[in-house]
């Protein structure tokens, strides 16, 4: 489909997927986005979330620093009723860049003054606070913790290693390192919770090491080949945050469908399977999981399946708003294996100012509890607040999808943000790292 947002009014979306394999669910009342949310052991003051989108802002010793600060105050302000801060590495090496959030016994007060902040920002706008979870990572063969990347692969792949020119005989994680990394998630987990965060996310999305692994059908030994080998260090980064959330919220923001890059959720010719994913959705609730956030494909191979776009590196290979259809439609299955849990789903940035009513359909027929924006929050970090006064998003504010922000992340010491909508800081970034080219 051509670049751009040719949908002059709602219908137009709908209009565009005639004929096709996933819909947009029917809109619904706004209202709806202005209720809380109850899940098990929490409540949300709204179903409105903020989608863990990195800064790579942080120090080198991964503390927040005032750019990041004065993202997550912007949020609190914004009325969501969760915030789901951006990707913390476990560890050094794990890393997805040189600026990612890492807490250690060294930096947490950072982090605690970084609650305080967003908790703060809230009660200064009169507006009561939202939870704050943060996503715990390992980034795996997207690792890359100086300027240079230094991929952490999980198995050989036909796909992935081509993409990213590595040779043949590039190292893939033992056993004996994997066996090692759920003490990491613990460890963090503890921290997290000792500073005042209210939960953790054990990430396994976009084909970050916990997500590669569970398509991970060719590797030998006990990490490989059938579902419950490839999921067995996952599962053990579950339960051992599990052991330190005190009374926290335990979440996971998994990928349902990995698309071409992967083996998880494809079916023939690409199509979808959710067999084992959704497999995993009641393992993990099984685990004490309450709150889920569905995602697929990875934005460093095959953007296009997680983050439709209007403008990006290539001209995606389908309509946008069937990528967005697509998203929806995992989370309703999700949500409908496990209806207990708190499903979170994605894809509403690109629908601009016409996502209030699609979200409020969604969770009215049962296709989610919880919406989530990432790129929209960056753009519009105030979204929830407009909704909730007055029923709706202002077109001159939404995001649109350029995918400027990614390529300032992409670039070294780059901090992506939106210089559409928040010129003032984040455009003389992009023209420091980009020099203004698009």
């Amino acid at each position: 489909m051509p670049y751009g947002f040719p949908f002059q009014k709602m219908q137009d979306l709908y209009d565009s997927l005639a004929g096709a394999e996933f819909q947009l669910p029917q809109p619904g009342c706004v209202d709806t986005l202005k209720k809380p949310v109850q899940g098990k052991g929490f409540t949300l003051k709204n179903p409105m979330v903020v989608q863990p989108m990195e800064g790579c802002d942080s120090d080198e010793g991964g503390a927040p620093t005032d750019w990041t600060l004065r993202r997550y105050r912007r949020f609190a302000k914004g009325g969501a009723g969760l915030i789901w801060v951006e990707a913390v590495s476990v560890l050094p090496e794990g890393r997805a860049n040189p600026a990612q959030l890492m807490i250690t016994e060294e930096n947490k007060e950072a982090f605690r003054n970084m609650i305080n902040e967003i908790h703060k920002a809230a009660d200064e706008s009169g507006i009561e606070r939202p939870k704050v979870i943060a996503q715990l990572t390992h980034s795996g063969r997207w690792s890359r913790p100086v300027d240079a990347k230094m991929p952490i692969r999980a198995w050989t792949s036909p796909v992935l290693d081509p993409h990213q020119n590595l040779p043949q005989d590039w190292p893939i994680i033992s056993d004996e390192e994997l066996e090692e990394i759920p003490a990491m998630f613990a460890k963090s987990t503890k921290l997290l919770r000792e500073v005042g965060f209210d939960g953790v996310d054990v990430k396994a999305c976009h084909l970050y090491l916990m997500s590669e692994m569970l398509g991970a059908v060719d590797r030998e030994g006990p990490n490989g080949g059938s579902y419950e080998n490839r999921t067995r260090i996952y599962l053990k980064c579950v339960e051992a945050a599990r052991e330190e959330i005190a009374g926290g919220i335990l979440a996971a923001r998994i990928n349902l469908y990995d698309g071409q890059a992967g083996n998880w959720g494809v079916g023939e010719n690409l199509s979808l399977n959710l067999e084992e994913p959704l497999r995993l959705v009641k393992d993990l609730e099984a685990r004490g999981v309450t709150l889920l956030n569905i995602t697929m494909g990875t934005p460093y191979f095959n953007p296009h399946v997680n983050r439709p776009y209007a403008r990006g590196g290539y001209e995606q290979p389908e309509n946008p708003v069937l990528g967005v259809a697509r998203l929806l439609y995992g989370c309703k299955r999700a949500q409908e294996t496990a209806p207990e849990l708190v499903c979170v789903a994605t894809g509403m940035s690109y629908l601009r100012q016409y996502a209030p009513e699609i979200a409020a359909g969604l969770i009215e027929q049962g296709g989610a509890k919880a919406i989530g924006w990432g790129r929209g929050s960056f753009a519009y970090p105030d979204f929830a607040r407009d909704i909730i006064a007055n029923s709706k998003m202002e077109p001159n504010k939404c995001c649109v999808t350029c995918g400027v922000c990614t390529k300032i992340m992409r670039q070294p010491t780059g901090r992506p943000g939106c210089p559409v909508r928040d010129t003032e800081w984040y455009h003389p970034e992009f023209l420091r790292v980009l020099g203004g080219k698009k």
